[in-house]
């Protein structure tokens, strides 16, 4: 196994009412949102994929949901049998290949064990998130056995793609050790999810339970590269690029997208733009923000943790330039982040978080600004 190392020193249920570019929550605070979103048809989280039959698919913690009329109304299906102990994480991934076949990432909360050692700044032995695969072959009605791909803590499972030749690259995260710090990695599969190959591990330094490299998105280039988004406690995304559809990453530096310590969303869309979205580090129009962090607890330098945002850009030409970033949601001293992207149909976004309850439709057309 090769490792890069690279060193450096409440949930709010929201109803569905739009109006003025703001809508109401359960709290009775306000989260403002652009004039062009609208509501979801679901209060659902994402990721979701369209199946073959034209169904769309999400998941839940013990269940696949799916819908036959576009998210108004959605049936379900066991994904463990009785006697499997499994949950799925909010945080999870999802593709349905060529084929049809439907493979969900995911951590399950079930096994897990969090021994963080303060004193030691690192994770105590024991200390264990396991990452699994499942599958299905029909349409997500009934899923294969769970397969376990590591042991190890996992701090996210961000995403899932399938390339243009066939294999499926899935992001995922191993905590180390000595110092305690967190670490990038990919699997890939070439047979629809029956057997994966791990690349080698990015480890960008750092200490703390939220240092090092954190939380990967990636698509597929033009040119065949895969480029991927790294969130790190550093005030921008560094990057990665793999030549081989994932089974490793040889080029890792900064990027030149600015970022918040929080994980963006890197998609290709119909159009054949690029989308990302993401939290930035400074609120719109601010040349500050508090940092918190330091000390090897949450990070070993203090960090613009800003999630008060979420904005959206595009790329014509594979992220070498930008459309001018766009807020889209906006509540200040909460966390508005995790997002994730489905295009319904082209130029039509359902965006969903895991924090912050974020449930729009945007119109790609809307935020395409210069």
């Amino acid at each position: 196994m090769t490792t890069i190392t690279c060193r450096q020193s409440v949930t709010t249920l929201i109803v569905p009412l739009v109006l003025a570019g703001c809508l109401a929550t359960a709290d009775g605070a306000e989260l403002w949102l652009h004039p062009k979103c609208k509501p979801l048809p679901t209060q659902r989280q994402g990721p979701f994929v369209r199946l073959p039959d034209g169904g769309i698919l999400g998941v839940d913690v013990t269940q696949a949901v799916i819908s036959r009329d576009e998210g108004k109304t959605w049936e379900t299906h066991p994904i463990f049998k009785p006697g499997q102990d499994f949950v799925v994480s909010r945080e999870r991934a999802i593709v349905c290949t060529k084929k049809g076949t439907v493979i969900v990432g995911f951590m399950n909360y079930k096994e897990k064990v969090w021994k963080w050692n303060a004193a030691k700044r690192d994770a105590d032995p024991g200390t264990k998130l396991p990452t699994y695969i499942v599958r299905s072959t029909d349409g997500g009605k009934t899923w294969l056995a769970p397969q376990k791909l590591h042991d190890a803590w996992t701090g996210d499972a961000r995403d899932m793609i399938q390339t243009a030749s066939g294999q499926v690259i899935f992001s995922s995260m191993n905590l180390l050790n000595n110092p305690g710090r967190h670490s990038v990695l990919t699997y890939t599969s070439g047979d629809d999810g029956k057997t994966w190959t791990r690349s080698n591990t990015i480890d960008l330094g750092g200490n703390g339970h939220h240092g090092g490299a954190i939380e990967a998105t990636f698509e597929q280039l033009r040119d065949g590269r895969i480029w991927m988004l790294i969130r790190t406690n550093w005030e921008r995304f560094w990057e990665a690029f793999s030549l081989d559809e994932g089974r490793s990453w040889r080029i890792i530096r900064p990027s030149e997208i600015p970022a918040s310590s929080s994980p963006g969303l890197l998609k290709r869309l119909a159009s054949g733009r690029l989308v990302l979205i993401w939290n930035r580090p400074l609120p719109e129009g601010k040349t500050d923000y508090p940092r918190i962090g330091g000390k090897g607890q949450f990070s070993e330098v203090p960090v613009r943790n800003h999630r008060g945002e979420l904005s959206i850009m595009f790329s014509e030409d594979d992220g070498k330039t930008w459309s001018k970033p766009v807020v889209f949601a906006r509540k200040p001293g909460t966390s508005l982040a995790y997002p994730h992207i489905f295009e319904v149909k082209p130029g039509v976004l359902w965006v969903t978080t895991m924090q912050g309850n974020i449930r729009v439709i945007l119109h790609e057309a809307d935020f395409l600004t210069r």
